[in-house]
């Protein structure tokens, strides 16, 4: 099976492995969400602060799935406050920053909102605006771009049909 649709875009499954550059995070397990708008990365000790002029905003994230072990503190850019509405319905004003997201090898510039996402299983959300135009999600299928290590994953093999069963009384 090809990693290109027909369309020409990159396949990517509904989670994948993506690298965080900027803040020196090589790995972290994300969520494809095409249900979502914007993406959104766990974040906690939140706090905003200016330097120069410009608002920062400071915030620790745990990069690995279900492990509190590895901390990362970033500082960034405060790009912007939104209120994001949740798949219930509750609506929260989240901060934004724009960084570097490495996703099948495409380096690309995307804005995420911070957020408290410890019940979830999943620390990063990928949302259509952050996906529109560069890739194509096949919802079948995890882990195009292969794992964190590198190692490229064979294609999972295809279930044959199942015949229907004929009735032996004819």
């Amino acid at each position: 099976m090809t990693s290109r649709s027909h369309f020409g875009l990159p396949l990517v499954g509904w989670r994948e492995w993506v690298a965080l550059p900027d803040f020196d995070v090589p790995f972290m397990k994300a969520k494809i969400d095409t249900g979502a708008l914007t993406s959104s990365l766990h974040a906690f000790d939140i706090e905003t602060f200016e330097r120069g002029g410009r608002e920062m905003v400071r915030f620790s994230i745990h990069p690995r799935q279900r492990s509190s072990r590895r901390e990362v503190r970033v500082e960034a850019p405060l790009v912007d406050r939104r209120v994001i509405r949740s798949s219930t319905g509750h609506e929260q004003r989240r901060l934004v920053i724009a960084t570097t997201l490495v996703l099948r090898e495409e380096r690309l510039r995307v804005e995420i909102t911070l957020t408290r996402r410890d019940a979830m299983g999943f620390r990063l959300l990928l949302g259509r605006r952050a996906l529109r135009g560069k890739f194509l999600v096949d919802p079948g299928r995890s882990f195009y771009g292969g794992t964190q290590s590198g190692r490229k994953l064979p294609p999972k093999p295809r279930r044959p049909k199942k015949k229907p069963k004929r009735d032996s009384k004819s």
